[in-house]
């Protein structure tokens, strides 16, 4: 039910900011992808760690997190499949990162919780 009061639309405004958004509708699912994944707090600070690190084994964040590699894998499995991670084998060892065209992404993310740029060494 439309209950606008307004006396007169402006046809050109709307024709425009539809146009707007059919153009940038990749991106907006692209970032909303990202933003569902990141809403989970542990997803959140493994892509804050990777960001910070550039890289981490599934053992380290284990370790770092404090939490059962299995479950650790479980949230790298579905940032990987999201394509928000990505992956580079080294002997056995597996490492992540935060893939290339999601840099900006997490970086615009995690900026809104104006979150230290760097994690202070001893």
């Amino acid at each position: 039910m439309n209950t606008c009061i307004r006396v007169f639309a402006d046809s050109i405004q709307i024709s425009r900011c539809r146009e707007d958004l059919k153009n940038k509708e990749e991106s907006f699912l692209e970032l909303a992808d990202v933003l569902n994944l990141a809403g989970n707090a542990v997803r959140l600070k493994i892509l804050y760690l990777l960001k910070q690190e550039n890289e981490l084994c599934p053992c380290d964040l284990s370790d770092i997190l404090g939490m059962t590699v299995p479950a650790v894998s479980q949230h790298l499995k579905k940032l990987k499949d999201a394509g928000i991670v990505t992956t580079k084998k080294s002997g056995q060892t597996i490492f992540y990162s935060v893939e290339e065209q999601s840099q900006r992404i997490i970086s615009s993310v995690l900026d809104l919780f104006k979150l230290p740029n760097s994690i202070p060494t001893l």
